[in-house]
């Protein structure tokens, strides 16, 4: 992979997790419908998960880092989610802090892919 391929994921990864953050701070804040954030925010990040399972198929260095990356994501999505349409149809959460905390690991896994691309940067 080309080092301007991997800046460009470095920064598309920091985007992604500003995106994350102000995505449950408006969940929180305003009054914003729960399952259009969670459909917006499985929809954003189901097109994530496709492009790192076609990163992986490159067998990118670091892949196991990588892979990581990919299912603590998808961990992430599904409990912040979740939570959202648990509120919506139960009127009651999954568990407490389940949206925090999937919030929080989908955060962690931008950041992460940034220091993946980061550090595989640093092997070109």
């Amino acid at each position: 992979m080309q080092r301007s391929n991997l800046l460009i994921v470095a920064f598309a990864a920091l985007e992604g997790a500003a995106g994350v953050a102000l995505s449950a701070a408006a969940a929180h804040i305003s009054s914003a419908a729960n399952l259009d954030t969670a459909s917006r925010f499985l929809m954003i990040h189901a097109a994530a998960a496709l492009g790192l399972g076609a990163l992986l198929a490159a067998k990118p260095p670091l892949g196991r880092w990588l892979t990581g990356v990919g299912f603590a994501l998808l961990a992430g999505v599904a409990l912040f989610s979740g939570d959202l349409v648990a509120r919506a149809f139960a009127g009651d959460r999954l568990f407490p802090y389940a949206a925090p905390i999937g919030g929080s690991l989908t955060i962690a896994s931008w950041l992460a892919l940034a220091i993946w691309a980061l550090a595989a940067l640093r092997t070109k």
